[in-house]
């Protein structure tokens, strides 16, 4: 490295240039090489440059973002998926519904796929640059009535503000008393027309008085969510149970040397559950 070349580092260094800095000598060779214009070779140095920036921000949303790292679009079977679902996975993920700050409710049984679908729409909500927040309802709720008890929900719901969309992962086992529904109601009313809300529920909004108790606020909190709002409906085979009878093909359960339990299978025990969820 030349002294003049080292004097430029420190330059870049110093002005937080670090793609420009690290690339220098080998662009410059190519640029030599090839006989690039001055233009084409600073150009192409300031590209560089802003991809970098680009990729460290996505890193950054990513990692603030809390989405499980394992629920992407790569690894979501959307074979399995209902065909209008299928159908409008595509333009979900591309983040257009930001825009007019709609809404997202994806309605299911358990093992449906529902947190895996709203996560990978976050992922690549996160790819196109948009901050995203991932967070299960009850925890939600304990933050804001946290912030209540402090005097400082007001805080608290303006630094969500700071998410464009807050996926909140299973509102329907939220079982909430009266302070409990109030601040979840103040979150839902708090974003309406200002920014999207992607919820996955076990409860379709006819039983969502379950959840908010009241039948004003019910309604009121449904209002909010359906006036823009996209629903995604899984109504197909849990994954669980599929991957339940796929071991089961692989290694059949054994029951005990007495012969008791040989007939029951994981997926007895899963059926159970689901029936259980609706009643």
């Amino acid at each position: 490295m030349t002294q003049e070349t080292g004097g430029l580092m420190i330059c870049l260094k110093a002005l937080h240039l670090s793609a420009f800095a690290s690339r220098l000598q080998e662009t410059t060779a190519t640029a030599e090489s090839q006989g690039w214009s001055y233009q084409q070779y600073l150009q192409y140095l300031a590209e560089l440059e802003l991809e970098d920036r680009r990729q460290s921000r996505i890193e950054r949303l990513r990692k603030a973002s809390g989405l499980p790292g394992d629920k992407t679009l790569a690894s979501l079977d959307t074979g399995a998926l209902p065909e209008r679902v299928k159908k409008i996975l595509p333009s979900l993920c591309e983040g257009h519904f930001l825009e007019r700050s709609e809404n997202i409710v994806a309605f299911g049984l358990p093992g449906r796929g529902k947190t895996h679908l709203l996560c990978a729409i976050g992922h690549e909500l996160v790819r196109c640059d948009h901050p995203v927040l991932f967070i299960p309802a009850y925890r939600l709720v304990q933050k804001l009535l946290i912030a209540k008890r402090d005097f400082n929900l007001e805080k608290a719901l303006k630094k969500l503000d700071r998410f464009e969309a807050v996926i909140l992962d299973d509102i329907g086992y939220v079982q909430q008393d009266r302070e409990e529904m109030e601040v979840l109601f103040t979150f839902l009313a708090e974003r309406y027309e200002r920014g999207s809300v992607l919820i996955s529920s076990n409860l379709v909004f006819s039983q969502w008085d379950k959840i908010f108790k009241d039948s004003m606020t019910t309604a009121a909190a449904i209002d909010r969510m359906v006036h823009h709002c996209v629903i995604l409906e899984l109504n197909g085979q849990s994954y669980r149970n599929q991957e339940a009878q796929k071991r089961n093909a692989v290694s059949p359960p054994r029951g005990d040397d007495d012969g008791r339990g040989a007939d029951l299978k994981p997926d007895d025990h899963m059926a159970e559950a689901e029936v259980d969820a609706q009643k």
